[in-house]
């Protein structure tokens, strides 16, 4: 306990120390969606290529749904990766599609594709004085601009798509409708929690138009297991011994219900804890006494024990 005592009071050495004593190079267990530690289960490996098929088939519309913590942000940072590194592919993604107005959320998209319009740069502050038919013209004439004359392909990725009004969905199926004889010229990728199922139900003509959905489901234990030893290696991780045992991550996958944010944060957690302890491998019993703690907070429900 004095070691850890010792590192935590040093200013500017904290990671360092912390890693040091763990064994990695850096943090395994952040919640930041970084694609280097996407660790890629069968459904997530199965909707990445069926999504990047999609795009290079220019086929429109696709659509991720997911419970809350089911990796639908971390699947997206890993195929604008995939895509960045294509070259060919012009990116928007919109992280809180919040919108009052079908108007608003054309001068954002306008305003964040770069396009020119007539009088107007995309960073003119006089975007709102051009109506609904000016946007959506300037819009068309960009999607036909870069996916006809320059071969590229124009993709937008919505995020959080459940909190999408009516009116913005009803915007996006007509925005749908820009298409050659052979594609759509524009590629829309909807990642929304399961909500979003009965808006796109409820809209006539939008369901017709989605080419590739999905569902992603928490994970079953080995890929618990193996989702936690992979981002372990990520971090640098090298030691003989495994730092969880089998009987800590049964018990975390129980706990977490095989949601990859919540194995996250659990690991983390239980890491902070091993260090604490100066105890060599997490355990079923440092595990448990991390719910404890959180049942004894009130964070936890006790039938979960």
């Amino acid at each position: 306990m004095g070691e850890v005592i010792r590192w935590v009071g040093l200013a500017g050495g904290v990671s360092v120390s912390y890693y040091k004593l763990l064994g990695v190079d850096k943090e395994p267990f952040s919640t930041s969606p970084d694609p280097d530690f996407f660790y890629p289960t069968r459904e997530h490996e199965s909707a990445l290529t069926n999504i990047l098929i999609e795009l290079r088939l220019r086929r429109g519309l696709s659509v991720v749904l997911g419970d809350v913590g089911t990796g639908k942000t971390s699947l997206s940072r890993k195929l604008i990766r995939c895509l960045k590194e294509r070259g060919d592919f012009i990116l928007h993604m919109v992280l809180d599609p919040c919108y009052d107005s079908e108007h608003l959320f054309l001068t954002s998209l306008v305003r964040n594709f770069g396009i020119h319009t007539e009088g107007h740069g995309p960073e003119d502050g006089r975007l709102h004085s051009l109506t609904v038919l000016d946007l959506k013209e300037a819009l068309e004439r960009f999607l036909y601009q870069k996916c006809i004359v320059e071969g590229k392909t124009v993709v937008l990725i919505i995020d959080e798509a459940q909190k999408l009004t009516e009116a913005a969905m009803e915007m996006l199926r007509v925005i749908l409708n820009y298409e050659t004889n052979e594609s759509k010229l524009l590629q829309l990728i909807l990642l929304g929690q399961l909500e979003l199922h009965s808006k796109i139900m409820n809209l006539a003509n939008f369901f017709d138009r989605i080419s590739f959905k999905f569902v992603l489901n928490p994970l079953g234990y080995q890929d618990t297991r193996d989702m936690i030893h992979f981002r372990l290696k990520q971090a640098g991780y090298q030691g003989r011994s495994p730092l969880f045992l089998d009987s800590a991550i049964r018990l975390i996958h129980q706990i977490s219900g095989g949601y990859p944010r919540k194995i996250t944060l659990l690991c983390h957690r239980a890491l902070k804890h091993l260090v604490m302890k100066s105890q060599g491998a997490v355990d079923q019993a440092l595990v448990r006494e991390i719910i404890e703690e959180d049942i004894h907070a009130g964070w936890l429900n006790p039938i979960l024990r």
